[in-house]
């Protein structure tokens, strides 16, 4: 009986220390398994810069997923190494994660510059090639054209080409139109009565009435070619100046009031009109130069009023008092002084 006890008491320990024995060496396999297996995680991703260019060594994945005498394998069914390695080549994929990498990288650098908008309408710095303006305003005769001219008003209208934002060049056509100072029309009317009455004289029978209430007017209209050059350029004013050359027509025209008729179909009436009874024309080169002021009601806008101020002077040549030029100051060099208004697009 007490043997038998014996027994059954080392059998006990020895079974408790095989248990004990068995437990420690799946431990200790289990530790170096789970170290041994590599650990992909689906977040991480390699340095930005050198993720397109890190080799993957897959000799190294596959040594180190065999520890001992076990073997792990990445694929779910792999009955040797050479298997495994194939597996695992299958099995890691890594271009997806280059390509994200690749689309995270970033966008090589733009080089900039003034834009370019040339095209058959515009310039290279946005501005349209054409121009147009027209506009209206007063005119001032002055130095000797002021004795016997009179202020009165003037109108333009223009067209050409812009080479630039700031430089451009018009072809215009400006009509200034004048009075004459009442001393110049009393003084003309009794040059104008000598003549009639010198005329009698001379032809016995003429019988011409003197002339009564002499008015007259005298105008300029020009061609000119006018290259403009903006020198401050702001957000909504601009500033330029202006100068130009081109032919110049300068007429003189005096007339009397008097009483026309006129019939139709219904009958003859009188209406009064102004009756011509002397005119003078000189034809010449004239010169222009002034300066003005540019305003865009909106930032976006392409149309633009325009103030503007210019000098001119035409060359005209000097012509003797005749019995056919009577007025004689309609040949004289002229110089006035034309303000105007308008728009430029």
């Amino acid at each position: 009986m007490h043997t038998n006890c014996s027994f059954l008491l080392m059998a006990r320990r020895a079974a408790a220390f095989s248990f004990l024995i068995a437990g420690t060496v799946s431990g200790t396999w289990a530790q170096q398994t789970s170290s041994a297996t590599p650990t992909v995680q689906s977040g991480a991703q390699a340095p930005l810069l050198l993720a397109a260019t890190a080799p993957v060594d897959l000799a190294s994945a596959s040594a180190a997923s065999s520890v001992g005498s076990s073997t792990v394998s990445w694929s779910s069914s792999s009955s040797s190494s050479s298997d495994a390695l194939a597996s695992s080549s299958s099995s890691l994929d890594i271009s997806p994660g280059v390509s994200a990498l690749d689309a995270s990288q970033p966008p090589p650098r733009r080089r900039y510059g003034r834009p370019n908008y040339a095209d058959s309408h515009t310039n290279a710095d946005g501005s349209s090639k054409f121009a147009f303006m027209g506009g209206a305003g007063l005119t001032s005769p002055v130095a000797n054209s002021g004795i016997y001219l009179t202020p009165n008003y003037v109108f333009q209208v223009g067209g050409g080409r812009n080479w630039s934002k700031k430089f451009g060049v018009l072809f215009q056509f400006d009509y200034n139109h004048f009075g004459f100072q009442g001393s110049t029309l009393a003084n003309q009317e009794i040059v104008e009565n000598n003549f009639i009455n010198a005329f009698n004289l001379a032809n016995p029978g003429a019988d011409i009435p003197p002339l009564s209430g002499l008015d007259g007017t005298s105008h300029v209209w020009s061609f000119t070619l006018d290259p403009t050059f903006t020198f401050y350029t702001g957000e909504k004013y601009d500033a330029y100046a202006v100068g130009g050359v081109g032919f110049y027509h300068k007429t003189a025209n005096f007339f009397v009031p008097s009483t026309q008729e006129a019939c139709s179909i219904y009958g003859c009436y009188e209406y009064a009109a102004n009756e011509t009874v002397d005119d003078y024309t000189s034809n010449a080169p004239g010169f222009n130069g002034g300066m003005g002021i540019t305003y865009k009601p909106s930032r976006f806008s392409g149309e633009r009023f325009y103030l503007e101020g210019r000098i001119v002077f035409v060359d005209n040549s000097t012509r003797a008092a005749s019995s056919t030029n009577l007025y004689p100051p309609n040949a004289n060099q002229t110089y006035y002084v034309p303000v105007t208004f308008g728009l430029r697009f």
